[in-house]
């Protein structure tokens, strides 16, 4: 289904200026599961895929959401080199602490690990939303960059905008990802896009 050039401003798509510029691939949603994967949809259609984030509720306080790919050769998740970095601002309902920081454990040098993108608390009124950017992942000769921004609320009652970017050190093409908690399942949905170039 297309994605007329208004919704697609509203979606913060940038550049994206004709009808039909965006379109949703696929829509998972989890109930109470370990993990959502997406094994179809991402070639060479598109330079760009979008990964939306909505209403994610992880079962363990104050856990990461977190993702990893898995190249054509690949099966497991684990294969893929990544490279990020992470920093966040958080304000507390209580307006203590209000801060900026360095998230040094969810950046990653050649790592294979899952790449954190959020930081969310369990109560029922705290979830994640957000978003998850992949460049150009069928290409064979280049690394595939990506950002993502995922606000969320915690356990400690705060408010939490989580930024994360990075490239996979990988020049085959990269056609999985899988999402999941650092801990415990999750309930949510996630939406995928592809962004015409």
């Amino acid at each position: 289904m297309p994605l007329g050039a208004h919704k697609a401003a509203i979606m913060g798509t940038a550049g994206v200026e004709t009808e039909g510029d965006v379109v949703l691939i696929s829509s998972q949603t989890a109930s109470n599961s370990a993990s959502i994967s997406f094994t179809s949809g991402i070639d060479s259609t598109y330079a760009e895929y979008i990964f939306k984030f909505y209403n994610i509720s992880p079962a363990t306080d104050n856990t990461y959401l977190q993702f990893q790919v898995n190249a054509t050769d690949g099966a497991d998740y684990n294969d893929s080199a990544i490279t990020s970095t992470q920093f966040w601002a958080s304000h507390h309902e209580d307006d203590d602490p209000a801060e900026m920081g360095y998230e040094t454990n969810q950046d990653q040098a050649q790592g294979t690990a899952f790449q954190g993108l959020s930081y969310g608390g369990a109560n029922t009124d705290e979830n994640m939303a957000g978003e998850l950017h992949l460049f150009n992942p069928a290409s064979t000769t280049y690394v595939k960059h990506f950002y993502g921004q995922v606000d969320a609320t915690n356990g400690g009652n705060g408010a939490y905008a989580q930024y994360t970017a990075g490239y996979i050190n990988d020049t085959t093409a990269v056609d999985d990802i899988q999402f999941k908690m650092a801990s415990g399942n999750f309930d949510g949905t996630i939406k995928l896009w592809g962004v015409k170039s």
